[in-house]
């Protein structure tokens, strides 16, 4: 197999993937808390890793993808005291409106682990962590000791003492250090909580990455990857309480960290209020443009999101289809097991294994396409076979990058267009008191499995 080089964060170096398992490559991304409807800035790392499994699996790789839900947390509990449900029912909502986005824009299934599904395995964690003297216990809450370890800070390339300022720490007595950090939470009144030998409570957000990850996957697997912001603390602390848990550095190989989108110069976030939920995008652009787009710039820099940045890869985009449309049409279909064009298979290739170079990789079928359009322009009948090597090239790529999800015919998106206008009229009738008929149209689509949810964001749908 061709060497793939990556990024690794903890070393700040370009190194090579050399997997645990010689043909296996296993991936743990953090994932997402289910408390709203997922942003643009969600779906980031969700499309970038799916280019990165089509490549890992292109080049023979078996690639274990895993990733979490954190189905239980503060933001959850607040969101579940506004839309007046359990926690348990607002993580089950926006789960499935997540999925729902991802599979709008091909984003292929990960193995989803979840929080409150795997207690046992986050207890028995905080539980050797007591016993090795690397945490301790304060009426009901867990802390990690983080002078325990003392290569703590490598991830994020800081000193314990320097690193105070600006971090997201609880002021609390209890505390040997500020910077020790809660494994396990005892209950509040009102609040869901499990069992635990200090008594009932919840994890801490740190520890469910480590059991989830270490658990699925075993430790030493082969990349661990979120976003940039996740540095520190999140993963910083993950590697210690997982090496203090292992006894020994093998928790994960390499460390990956994609970039934010960001709107309007600040991070998309609904903390700052300045965020465009994915389906939106979606729902106006289609899910191609809206994969091209967050695909033109390299996983590590951050991206300015804007529509005009979006309207231009959808048109890119058309381009690309207009031209294979127009091949086919001259020339006919290619032969599927037909040859594809070593030059630029090659700079394809050489682009995704270094360093998943997803702008280089476009660059690519763009090259193609453009030696595709000057045989266009020439006519030349007689090149019908080069002609054909360009169109499987290309569609080869495509399918690469994701972009086959905009060739599954038109019917999907007639759907999310149609949803669009229905959801429209129906907030329209609530703003004039038609209640009676805003219901009826509600009822009359849970008949045919579309489920319409109102919650203070506005009405979103999903499939029941």
């Amino acid at each position: 197999m061709p060497a793939v080089r990556l990024y690794d964060t903890l070393t700040r170096q370009t190194v090579t993937l050399q997997p645990r398992d010689p043909d296996r490559v296993s991936i743990y991304t953090c994932g997402l808390t289910p408390q709203g409807a997922a942003h643009v800035g969600h779906m980031r790392g969700a499309v970038f890793f799916d280019v990165v499994r089509r490549w890992l699996e292109e080049l023979g790789y078996e690639v274990a993808f895993v990733q979490n839900f954190t189905d239980i947390d503060d933001k959850i509990i607040r969101r579940s005291s506004e839309e007046g449900i359990e926690p348990a029912e607002v993580a089950k909502k926006y789960v499935q409106l997540y999925l729902e986005d991802l599979k709008l824009l091909g984003v292929r299934p990960a193995k989803w682990v979840y929080v409150t599904e795997n207690m046992d395995a986050i207890i028995e964690m905080v539980q050797k962590l007591v016993e090795g003297g690397h945490a301790y216990v304060a009426e009901g809450d867990v802390y990690f000791r983080v002078e325990s370890m003392p290569e703590y800070g490598k991830l994020s390339h800081r000193r314990l003492n320097d690193m105070q300022a600006g971090a997201r720490i609880d002021v609390d007595e209890r505390k040997e250090h500020p910077m020790d950090f809660a494994l396990w939470k005892a209950a509040k009144q009102g609040e869901p909580s499990w069992d635990s030998p200090w008594g009932p409570g919840r994890p801490g957000w740190h520890i469910e990455c480590s059991a989830l990850s270490l658990k699925e996957l075993g430790p030493n697997f082969d990349i661990h990857a979120g976003g940039v912001d996740l540095v520190f603390p999140h993963h910083e602390n993950e590697i210690a309480q997982s090496e203090a848990y292992l006894g020994r550095p093998e928790f994960a190989r390499i460390w990956m960290h994609w970039g934010a989108v960001r709107l309007a110069e600040r991070k998309m976030s609904k903390s700052e209020g300045n965020v465009l939920a994915a389906r939106q995008a979606v729902e106006t652009f289609g899910s191609g443009a809206v994969r091209l787009f967050l695909l033109s710039t390299g996983y590590r820099s951050p991206i300015e999101y804007s529509d005009e940045r979006v309207a231009e890869a959808k048109q890119a985009l058309a381009r690309v289809h207009a031209s294979l449309d127009r091949a086919r049409q001259v020339f006919g279909d290619p032969d599927p097991a037909g040859p594809k064009s070593d030059a630029h298979v090659a700079n394809f290739s050489q682009a995704m294994s270094e360093d998943f170079n997803t702008p280089g990789a476009i660059a690519a079928l763009h090259g193609v396409i453009g030696e595709l359009n000057d045989l266009l322009a020439d006519g030349a009948e007689d090149r019908a076979g080069r002609a054909s090597e360009l169109v499987r090239t290309a569609e080869w790529m495509m399918g690469i990058l994701g972009f086959e999800a905009d060739q599954e015919g038109d019917f999907g998106q007639l759907t999310t267009e149609l949803m669009r206008l229905i959801v429209g009229w129906r907030n329209e009738m609530r703003r004039e008191r038609l209640y009676a008929f805003a219901d009826r149209v509600r009822d009359d689509l849970k008949e045919v499995g579309i489920v319409l949810e109102d919650s203070v964001e506005g009405t979103t749908w999903r499939r029941s």
